[in-house]
């Protein structure tokens, strides 16, 4: 065999690509006029094969070719990346309050006429970026969608980087303004109906390991049809198991729902913390008034003392080792407080606040254990969330109704001049 047999043609011959469904002939393609080349000796076919060759599309139906890799879904399975809105899409209605972190405002929606709470966060003085609150804010919203956890829409954006506003259901009251306005507390029933939603509330968050740190009763909102919702995830943050990893700070927790192992210094803490403030919670919707109402952490412990009993070893079995244990002289033994603090609770309401208010971390209520709590079956059970009375909005602007005198009664007959027929024209 001759090595002209194998010899390639002269003229360049596009090269052939496995991408490709199917390449053109090379001859039909490069081929010149008046030129002839050496044919390329290919090796024989068999009768079947060669007896009548089939069209190039019935060969390679491009029909048959996905539209991607078979290894990769679709893109239609990801969710589409569009930019955040403006701000300006939203009516700036009335300014509902201001906080440490941010400033929330009720807007209306210019396109579907929705009201909204619009909260901004403060960004003119961060000087490292956006801060990490903003994002565990955000992160904790949108990773614990409950019922009873306020709902986030939508991030939007001003003009300038500092403007940066997320998108909220509006609720229409919070607890602390309502319990202020009302003139009587909540009814027994009315106040099971509501912690047993704080405490579904609790329990979700504790599931995706998310710690809200600042549970107080301004923070939960409520609209008129007797629905509580958890709102203010500015001092939350995810955890971990074991908790306490890459550190804690202690600086969490309005100071009247904080708890003792945080007062007195304790380095790592857990879920715990958050049932504590439940259960300061719960206190302040018997008494129509917050239970501890100190003006300072040291004012707090004396107080947390007096109506506990100062702790123990049995009652607290850590309590030696906390860093401000030994700086602090306990008071002399005393009981508990508790039946003299709340005269009207049952047995078993009087046990859930105890199991709530407990020293020691572990031995401490969790949230799915208080939803279980027999307190919440005896009677009066729960009343139904649509059988709630409605009040006045104060953040949406409503004032209160003013009370329409009444006519005083009648003065003595012989003072008083009756119309008669004669009177009448």
């Amino acid at each position: 065999m001759s090595l002209s047999e194998h010899a390639e043609p002269l003229t360049p011959s596009r090269k052939r690509s496995k991408w490709r469904d199917h390449d053109e002939e090379d001859t039909q393609s490069l081929a010149q006029p008046n030129v002839q080349h050496k044919r390329r000796v290919r090796p024989k076919r068999s009768p079947e094969t060669s007896a009548s060759p089939a069209p190039a599309a019935a060969q390679f139906p491009t029909s048959t070719k996905p539209s991607h890799s078979t290894y990769v879904p679709p893109r239609t399975h990801h969710p589409p990346i569009i930019p955040s809105r403006s701000v300006y899409s939203y009516e700036r209605l009335n300014q509902i309050e201001e906080g440490s972190y941010g400033v929330v405002f009720r807007a209306r929606d210019k396109q579907t006429g929705d009201i909204v709470a619009l909260k901004k966060f403060k960004l003119d003085e961060e000087k490292n970026g956006f801060p990490i609150t903003a994002l565990r804010e955000i992160n904790a919203l949108m990773s614990c969608r409950h019922e009873n956890v306020v709902g986030v829409r939508e991030v939007v954006v001003g003009d300038t980087l500092t403007q940066v506003f997320v998108v909220m259901d509006f609720i229409e009251h919070d607890l602390k303004s309502l319990l202020t306005l009302m003139p009587l507390p909540f009814l027994q029933s009315e106040v099971k109906t509501l912690m047993l939603q704080l405490l579904s509330a609790v329990k979700h968050c504790h599931s995706n390991w998310i710690l809200h740190r600042d549970l107080k009763t301004s923070n939960l909102l409520m609209n008129n049809r007797g629905i509580i919702k958890v709102a203010d995830f500015g001092l939350a943050r995810r955890y971990g198991d074991p908790v306490g990893v890459g550190g804690m700070t202690q600086l969490v927790v309005t100071l009247w729902y904080r708890a003792p192992e945080i007062l007195l210094g304790a380095e790592t803490y857990s879920t715990a913390v958050d049932m504590w403030s439940v259960g300061c919670i719960f206190a302040e919707l018997l008494l129509k008034e917050p239970l501890f109402q100190a003006k300072g952490e040291l004012e707090l412990i004396s107080m947390i003392f007096k109506l506990l009993g100062p702790p123990t070893n049995s009652s607290w079995s850590g309590y030696s080792t906390l860093p401000l244990a030994k700086t602090i002289t306990l008071p002399s033994p005393q009981p508990p407080q508790f039946r003299h603090k709340f005269q009207y609770l049952t047995t078993a309401g009087l046990d859930l606040m105890m199991s709530l208010l407990t020293y020691d971390p572990e031995r401490r209520i969790s949230a799915e254990e208080a939803l279980q709590h027999p307190y919440f079956s005896e009677s009066p059970l729960p009343k139904h969330p649509d059988l709630f009375g409605s009040f006045p909005s104060a953040a949406a602007g409503e004032k209160k109704r003013k009370i329409f005198d009444s006519p005083s009664a009648p003065v003595r007959a012989a003072d008083y001049k009756l119309l008669t027929e004669f009177d009448i024209p």
